[in-house]
């Protein structure tokens, strides 16, 4: 087979196969590259030596079986048998479902989380999220410590183990995402740098020197990130990406980094004839994200709204600290900003960043290409404990994300309001780096009232293990009323188009914004944030097609709804289904 790499600084380079070394020559069509072809097939270790220096990983690795420092194995994509064809599964109308292989289930593998894909296809959600899959140090973490881009994490079973996920996952009519990190790597494990210049000091990030975009070598950096992302939609037959915190990707070029990404994801779609996409983290409020690239943008299909989710979650909670604190003073007119126009900071002043913020979204946008969410890892575990919302205001707040003109995502456990909580951890065996990140995690919280005693130590094992879902919960009956809450506004935002892809929602505040009316074409979405009943007016006859905790029609003029009720309404005389009360 053709063993090749890109090491541009080096005078020689060996790969070690077997304990045996062989030479490499120039590759003389590109420079920088160097190739040999040499016996080998699936599984067979092998690594690089630069200069005489330490055997290496292969930057484009497609295993690393002992972890990130060890040697890289050969993977032959073509010799895993899939089962299910698979059409694919595009982003219109999907809800989404947001997935830690690690802490899914005990065990943390993908063989075992193929045993709890007929929960999610009862659910009905259509897609499965999963958290970043590239090796890290140890066993556990979040994954946004990964080093080799193009590998799949050991512990969680490897690339075949990946396959029989994502073919498990098809088989039950479930689309696969995979959520990507190209703005960072991890601070362990990393040998990239040795190869060539993959990082630039000309910028920096929270994470140290920028991945190199825009300065000399960037040609061939642009590439390794784009092949890698081509690579997992094509050999694993992904459906998405999720490209993490873009705001931190640096690119000066004239032709930035993800137009170049989105125009190669969109010619592997029409190549392998099926949808793919891109859906963006950023904290820019950019409508150019996904705007068209023949209209000035960059292409990309969707992107994360944490501005719904920061209004939501005041609206639910009260709370008024840090970010939250211009969405909690705008009360109830703020929810509905975001839920009428998308962005709550559209070039207003953001007293968190000091400045103002954002532009505004072009009102003809799909509601679709923006996220809405009432949980995320971020928006859990970012938390000093990791602490979830209770049932009760997920109830709520359920109602008005899978009604919302947005693009559902659910976080796992959400469904049943899980009461484990979801930690940040770690797993890093370098004693100074492991103590600098228990210490980081305490100072940052020490900052907001927090004891050191309180917050849970990223490298405890423990820490981990009380993140992993109860799977006996949703047999509860406290757990499976909400669950069963859940799966109805889902099958009602399936079985009603104009709830997925109608109009942007016409918001009132009644009761002195304790209550509110959300109008999306013929049908109303009813919420009571309060713990004492609400009278909710109505502007026009409706019937009950789902409501939590049951609620009562006042001689049709108004509905009575119960403390931290919410109830989805038709208008009479549109056409639709029966009633349901869930």
């Amino acid at each position: 087979m053709l063993f090749e790499v890109w090491a541009p600084n080096a005078q020689q380079v060996e790969i070690l196969i077997d304990d045996t070394r062989h030479m490499l020559g120039p590759d003389p069509a590109r420079t920088g590259w160097w190739q040999a072809e040499l016996p080998a097939g699936d599984g067979t270790r092998y690594a690089y030596v630069l200069d005489g220096g330490p055997p290496l990983p292969d930057p484009r690795s497609r295993r690393q079986p002992d972890g990130p420092d060890g040697p890289s194995a050969v993977v032959d994509h073509d010799a895993f048998a899939w089962s299910v064809p698979w059409p694919g599964r595009g982003l219109p109308r999907a809800v989404l479902y947001e997935l830690h292989v690690g802490t899914f289930t005990p065990e943390g593998t993908f063989d075992a989380a193929i045993e709890r894909l007929p929960h999610l296809a009862r659910l009905g959600v259509t897609h499965v999220q999963l958290m970043p899959v590239c090796p890290f140090p140890g066993t556990n973490g979040w994954g946004y410590e990964g080093v080799s881009l193009w590998s799949v994490h050991e512990p969680y079973g490897g690339p075949e183990a990946m396959k029989r996920f994502v073919d498990a996952a098809h088989g039950h009519s479930l689309g696969v995402v995979l959520d990507v990190v190209h703005n960072h790597l991890g601070p362990s494990g990393n040998h990239l740098p040795p190869f060539g210049p993959y990082f630039t000091d000309r910028h920096h990030t929270p994470w140290g020197d920028a991945v190199n975009l825009d300065a000399p070598g960037s040609d061939e950096v642009r590439d390794f990130l784009i092949g890698s992302a081509l690579g997992w939609l094509r050999d694993y037959r992904l459906d998405g990406l999720r490209l993490d915190a873009v705001h931190a990707l640096v690119d000066t070029r004239a032709l930035h980094f993800l137009e170049e990404l989105s125009t190669a994801v969109d010619g592997l779609s029409a190549a392998l004839g099926r949808p793919l996409f891109l859906i963006a983290e950023s904290d820019l409020n950019d409508p150019r994200t996904t705007a068209p690239r023949d209209a000035g943008g960059l292409g990309l299909h969707a992107q994360w709204n944490d501005d719904f989710h920061h209004a939501l979650h005041t609206a639910v909670t009260g709370e008024s600290q840090g970010y939250y604190a211009d969405f909690a003073a705008a009360g109830p007119a703020g929810l509905a900003k975001v839920l009428g126009h998308g962005f709550f900071h559209d070039g207003s002043w953001s007293s968190f960043r000091g400045r103002h913020h954002g532009r505004p979204l072009d009102p003809t946008v799909p509601g679709r290409r923006l996220l809405g969410y009432a949980q995320t890892h971020d928006q859990v575990g970012n938390r000093a404990t990791g602490d979830r919302l209770p049932a009760a205001q997920l109830g709520v707040a359920a109602a008005l994300v899978l009604t919302s003109p947005f693009t559902p995502m659910l976080f796992m456990g959400e469904e049943w309001g899980a009461t484990t909580p979801w930690q940040f951890f770690t797993d890093h065996d370098d004693p100074e780096l492991a103590a600098a990140i228990t210490r980081g995690r305490r100072r940052e919280f020490a900052a907001h009232g927090w004891s050191e005693e309180e917050v849970p130590d990223p490298q405890d094992r423990a820490t981990r293990n009380r993140s992993v879902l109860d799977w006996a919960e949703p047999d509860k009956p406290e757990h499976r009323e909400l669950l069963d809450w859940y799966r109805a506004l889902i099958a009602l935002r399936r079985a009603e188009p104009e709830l997925a892809d109608g109009p942007p929602a016409e918001v009132a505040a009644t009761a002195g914004g304790r209550t509110l009316r959300i109008a999306r074409g013929p049908f109303r979405v009813l919420v009571n944030f309060s713990d004492t009943p609400a009278r909710v007016p109505l502007n026009a006859p409706c019937e009950v097609l789902l409501a939590r905790p049951a609620c009562a029609v006042l001689a049709g003029s108004a509905v009575q709804l119960p403390p931290r009720g919410a109830a989805v309404l038709r208008v009479r005389g549109t056409t639709g289904d029966a009633t349901v009360n869930g």
